[in-house]
């Protein structure tokens, strides 16, 4: 799971609200971390795998929302291997485990391993929330046609660069003056709870709002292009509001948790003991949402491809062959017959006189595709009726 108590862990002087979660059946909690990230980083990658049967058309190219979610995935997977190296190494080297942050210790490596795997964790997880954020800003933009791929270059920037500075301030900030010397009190840490946090908080708070004025275009889109907005229109918006819902709702059951267990341990570490009886409660909640949060954090890699992507299927090909890659598709669930013709190929028998009025309208088909690739709603037959589709 990814904690921002796994960093502070690695100080000698850990706060009693750290010391009470992570040293609470830490072989359960391992364990549990262990099998959720392996299930989820297993299910993941065959989500993303071709399958068998899968069309062999090919899109002109990539869109820049199709590269962030493959991004978001591959943020998943690598802290997902982080979880399962750290909790491997934790069960496996009990007494390695036992050397992290000693007081005057010689031994170097369990804090170098305490502290990188924790960092590792957080980075990626970090990086994918900034990813999260940049695809809405996408959503949004697309629609408002002043995005492409060549705005991915600017979001990899941002996104790297706040994760990493981020990252490194609030580790520069808790392990100040030294590792084996963190100054003791709540405060110090907050500033690395803090830039562990922002990004999650933005996501909760921001993507909703970008994602409900990215419909509320889409709409507008889709009424401009025939000046009439149909029964099938209609349905095509609300597939597209329904894939975003599906994004958040996977972000924060995945998430929640650990806002709830951070507030609670904070409000620990405010009261003069921690062990007293009123707080049993308290205590138990903690624990509690501390395991919930080792089952839930590496599984967002599988729930997010369900939510881009749908369930793909078990019939796997590994056969190397010159195909489309399934996170471009318009709609992973389509095969063979049900495959959307290219979105660029239009009849042949348009006439001149409609060029100007067909190149807009290619713009709109292809910005509405876009935010639409990818969705396994099932109801193939439905978009390709629409208007949108239809002359493609």
């Amino acid at each position: 799971m990814a904690s921002p108590r796994l960093e502070t862990y690695c100080c000698p002087n850990r706060d009693a609200a750290t010391q009470l979660v992570m040293t609470f059946q830490p072989e359960v909690f391992c364990g549990v971390c262990i099998g959720s990230a392996s299930i989820s980083l297993l299910l993941t990658i065959l989500q993303l795998l071709p399958k068998k049967g899968q069309s062999l058309r090919k899109m002109p190219k990539a869109s820049s929302s199709s590269t962030i979610l493959l991004l978001i995935s591959i943020c998943d997977i690598l802290g997902g291997l982080g979880m399962i190296f750290r909790s491997s190494v934790w069960l496996g080297f009990p007494g390695f485990i036992a050397n992290i942050s000693v007081v005057n210790g010689t031994d170097v490596w369990p804090s170098a391993f305490c502290v990188g795997s924790a960092m590792w964790i957080q980075l990626l997880y970090s990086a994918g929330f900034w990813w999260l954020f940049c695809y809405a800003v996408d959503s949004y933009l697309v629609v408002r046609r002043s995005a492409g791929l060549s705005t991915i270059v600017l979001y990899h920037m941002m996104t790297w660069g706040l994760a990493v500075m981020l990252c490194i301030e609030g580790i520069a900030l808790l392990y100040y003056p030294s590792l084996y010397s963190c100054e003791n009190g709540l405060e110090h840490a907050v500033p690395h709870y803090i830039t562990t946090y922002a990004p999650l908080l933005l996501v909760l708070v921001v993507n909703p709002i970008l994602f409900r004025r990215t419909v509320s275009a889409v709409a507008s889109l889709l009424k401009g292009r025939q000046g009439i907005y149909t029964e099938n229109e209609r349905r095509l918006g609300t597939e597209i509001q329904i894939r975003y819902f599906k994004i958040m709702l996977v972000f924060v059951i995945c998430w929640s948790p650990n806002v709830i267990n951070e507030s609670l341990l904070f409000y620990l570490e405010m009261q003069p003991d921690i062990n007293d009886v009123l707080l049993r409660n308290i205590r138990s909640a903690a624990l509690i949402t501390w395991i919930i949060m080792g089952v839930l954090n590496p599984m967002q890699g599988f729930l997010f491809t369900l939510a881009f992507y749908g369930w793909t299927g078990w019939r796997v090909d590994l056969k190397w062959r010159k195909r489309e890659i399934p996170w471009e598709s318009m709609s992973s669930s389509t095969v063979g017959e049900n495959a959307y013709p290219s979105p660029v190929n239009y009849q042949s028998n348009i006439h001149d006189s409609k060029k100007i009025s067909t190149t807009d309208s290619q713009q709109t088909d292809e910005a509405i595709s876009m935010l639409s690739e990818s969705n396994t709603s099932g109801d193939d037959r439905l978009t390709r009726s629409s208007p949108i589709y239809q002359g493609w």
